[in-house]
């Protein structure tokens, strides 16, 4: 199948979310910066060990163009330490109600799986909620979703981060990825989720072989009408694939977005927010 860019019509896919009340557009690609208030997050540049370099942080990211912050306290990387819910509720809230204090109009997103640390942000000033689970490790996660309409990102995983990498095992990766977020949107859709966003979940449950598929195919979810998120930035299905370390893998994050936003990607989660706000805005001349 053929890339399909922005000016195709043959899927119909909501171009707006209602962040409580802010209402952000996807007409054009949209930049989430990403804040790691975690001790072992796999990309050391983005650890954040207080609320006071998360601030400076999320300043910084805001000045460089960044659309949306998104911030966690668990570390997702395969095989990293579990902690408990509260220890991830004490790293973030604090951090997201003093961002949220300094900068008002900022959007910020909360990377959690867990309903009751999903609901604590969002009190505390956030307005998406960004699940890597999509809702399966934690049965209360959707209903609180509900309750709370905000935007939710609904992301391919399987397994848990320390169980995850067993589980990459598939007939057709990219059609197995489809059919289970499409039955995690209809659950959501019954229960009035308004604003839903798929993520294909680089590096989860995925093979660098199954990235790559997926990355190349990626237009095909655009036939569940929904935005697309896609995650890459400095991961291994970059850096390995090169032969290189981490640190000198922003030339291959910008080449794996660009190709993203070629095959239909409206938000990019990304380490390097000035990089990935030019790369937008040099894609967003091709379709003038």
């Amino acid at each position: 199948m053929p890339p399909l860019d922005s000016k195709d019509k043959l899927f119909h896919k909501k171009s707006t979310l209602n962040c409580r009340g802010n209402i952000l557009s996807l007409s054009t690609p949209q930049v989430m910066g990403i804040l790691n208030l975690t001790p072992d997050s796999f990309y050391a540049g983005s650890r954040l060990s207080s609320t006071q370099e998360a601030v400076k942080r999320a300043e910084a990211m805001l000045a460089e163009g960044a659309n949306i912050l998104d911030i966690g306290g668990y570390s997702s990387r395969p095989g990293a330490t579990d902690i408990s819910e509260q220890e991830e509720i004490d790293r973030v809230v604090p951090a997201i109600e003093a961002i949220h204090a300094a900068f008002p109009e900022a959007i910020l997103s909360i990377d959690t799986f867990r309903a009751k640390v999903a609901e604590a942000a969002v009190n505390a000033g956030a307005s998406i909620i960004n699940d890597i689970s999509g809702g399966n490790l934690d049965e209360a996660m959707f209903e609180t979703v509900a309750k709370l309409q905000v935007p939710y990102i609904l992301m391919h995983m399987r397994g848990t981060p320390q169980t995850m990498t067993t589980l990459a095992k598939y007939e057709d990766v990219v059609l197995e990825v489809i059919d289970e977020l499409q039955a995690q949107v209809a659950k959501l859709n019954q229960l009035g989720v308004k604003d839903i966003i798929l993520d294909p979940g680089f590096g989860f449950a995925k093979t660098i072989e199954h990235n790559f598929e997926l990355l190349r195919r990626l237009d095909e979810l655009r036939i569940l009408g929904l935005p697309i998120l896609t995650g890459m930035s400095r991961k291994s299905m970059v850096y390995k694939a090169l032969g290189i370390d981490q640190a000198d893998a922003l030339t291959g994050t910008i080449a794996v977005n660009t190709i993203a936003l070629m095959h239909g990607a409206d938000i990019l989660r990304v380490h390097d927010v000035k990089e990935t706000k030019q790369t937008v805005q040099l894609y967003t001349k091709t379709l003038l």
